[in-house]
């Protein structure tokens, strides 16, 4: 693999055993309530993490069996007639999803806004915590996957779901949540705890909930948890039996038009799902490093034809495991790719001791990681750092999320945002001064006047394609005017990103309200004797500088 490292080794392996523990009752809910073999949801989980994981450029994102996808697989297997005639169409939207890699289709990830991917992130929060509430008072009707159902009647399946559970809660299941999540924050918040970092929380919740519901059965206590409100995980009675839940694909109706509107529709979705994670992976790196989208798709092409080819349901990268390989401490891929083992190696060798798990414990786990999603504080800095075309755009995406789902709470989102950016000024965004940047030479930047949204794509692109040990001038000393998320984006950059790859930047002309605090060796900021950004046309007009603007003027050479 590029660029492997096993610096983060042990906080990857910690990281991968919790999305683990996460990702096992999603897989088997999302098969569930895909109406296909359950499987097929650990198969697709298996591939995801291995062979995606293995492929994607993305150092963070976690790919799995994809709640959003869930209608449409239904769908398809009822109208389709089988589950194999569905799976060939699984095999053909891998094969779409590879040519819209090499045709660069994953660009478009690069229109998507900040704010809506907060709002998106934010919403997911809401939603997790919403869909694990009733699992965590013992009440399971609502399978995992079933995020986004409305009924017949309009009715959101979440909060049907929730006020059914008030009338349904089960001691027992309270008191596993109520000492998982004890566990879970004594392990974030203990001085002592959090210094322990071979052993994850979510590990040693998931054992106390364990242990605490075989002691309530041992004494024949009325808390005790039976079966359906456990981890329910298929266990083969013999090898035949093991081998048997393998399916192939039934290429004989290759011809069948309506297999192939199946493909192009999978293929859509789970494309416009897995940019938006990552998207929203690369907003939470702690690293800042960007992903090659293109090569994403291809990933998950190569996944989904694997997964489909022996029985398993299509695949995307996945905002929920993402989160929780973020929350865990997840620096690199291999935190993914152990998940997948982890899947592989638990249902080989343990499936017995995997069904004895409290999905109340599970849902602690799941709960901790929606609210550092949803935290308030989230909501209280986009509403004292934004403007009100970032807070609102943010905010209509929380709730449109919420209340539709994932695909067309975004498209909402993304309406509004692009309504007030289309009151701003279209220019482009910057020039260089070269074309072709070879190592040791000096970049510059120009910005223009007004740099909005629309100008994130290439100046992103700027960056990621910066050659490492490079210098880089930004001038800014002719804009009135940037975007939030475009002076987030050099924020980053200049925080993160440069000191990452050794390029040294050099801050120009920014005004008062879009400084850029840093104190890095690598960051030389240049302002004037009273403290302001300044403008190179300063200089020639005889005003008073620091000797150091002269100097960055004889590396510009201008």
């Amino acid at each position: 693999m590029k660029n492997f490292t096993t610096k983060y080794l042990k906080s990857d392996i910690k990281s991968g055993l919790v999305v683990f523990l996460v990702a096992l009752p999603l897989c088997l809910g999302i098969a569930l309530a895909s109406g296909a073999p359950l499987f097929s949801g650990i198969i697709s989980g298996v591939v995801a993490g291995i062979v995606v994981g293995t492929l994607s450029g993305s150092q963070l994102s976690v790919s799995g069996p994809a709640a959003g996808l869930t209608a449409i697989v239904l769908a398809a297997i009822a109208s389709l007639g089988s589950f194999e005639a569905f799976l060939l169409a699984g095999v053909l939207a891998g094969a779409i999803q590879i040519i819209l890699g090499f045709i660069k289709a994953g660009v478009l990830s690069n229109y998507l806004p900040s704010n809506v991917i907060e709002g998106m992130l934010a919403a997911i929060g809401i939603i997790i915590i919403l869909s694990q509430l009733p699992h965590a008072v013992g009440f399971d009707e609502m399978h995992e996957g079933d995020y986004f159902f409305i009924n017949a009647a309009g009715e959101h399946q979440i909060f049907v779901t929730l006020a059914k559970a008030v009338n349904y809660i089960h001691p027992g299941a309270l008191v596993v949540v109520l000492v998982s999540l004890s566990i879970l924050i004594a392990f974030i918040k203990v001085p002592f705890l959090k210094k322990i970092k071979s052993i994850p929380g979510a590990l040693v919740a998931v054992l106390a909930g364990i242990g605490i519901n075989e002691i309530f059965k041992a004494t024949g206590s009325s808390l005790a948890i039976k079966q359906d409100h456990l981890v329910n995980l298929p266990v083969p009675e013999s090898l035949g039996q093991f081998w048997n839940q393998f399916s192939m694909p039934d290429f004989s109706q290759i011809a069948n038009a309506e297999i192939w509107v199946v493909a192009f529709t999978i293929a859509a979705v789970a494309s416009i799902e897995t940019l938006l994670c990552i998207e929203a992976a690369d907003k939470m790196d702690p690293l800042k490093r960007y992903t090659n989208t293109n090569r994403e798709l291809k990933a998950q092409g190569i996944g989904n034809m694997l997964s489909c080819l022996i029985g398993g349901i299509p695949v995307t990268s996945v905002i929920v495991r993402t989160s929780a390989n973020v929350a865990s401490g997840g620096k690199t891929k291999i935190a993914a790719i152990s998940h997948g083992v982890f899947l592989m190696l638990a249902v080989l060798a343990i499936p017995f001791l995997l069904n004895k798990i409290p999905l109340a414990s599970l849902a602690a786990v799941l709960l901790v990681i929606g609210y550092k999603l949803a935290s308030p504080r989230i909501f209280v800095h986009m509403w004292k750092n934004s403007k009100k075309f970032q807070f609102i755009p943010f905010l209509v995406t929380v709730v449109a999320i919420v209340m539709t789902d994932l695909l067309m709470g975004v498209g909402i989102g993304l309406a509004v945002s692009v309504y007030f950016i289309l009151r701003g000024n279209l220019k482009l965004a910057y020039f260089f001064k070269k074309d072709k940047h070879n190592e040791g030479e000096t970049i510059y930047m120009e910005l223009a006047q007004e740099v909005s949204f629309l100008n994130k794509a290439a100046i992103k692109q700027t960056f990621a394609h910066l050659p490492e040990a490079s210098k880089i001038v930004i001038d800014a000393s002719g804009t009135v005017y940037i975007d939030h998320d475009v002076l987030q984006l050099i924020k980053d950059f200049v925080n993160e990103g440069a000191g990452e790859r050794n390029i040294n930047v050099t801050l120009f002309g920014f005004r008062k309200e879009y400084k850029i605090e840093n104190s890095a060796s690598h960051v030389t900021s240049i302002v004037s004797d009273n403290g302001d950004y300044v403008s190179p046309t300063l200089v020639s007009n005889g005003t008073k500088v620091p000797s150091n603007i002269l100097k960055v003027r004889e590396l510009q050479g201008v």
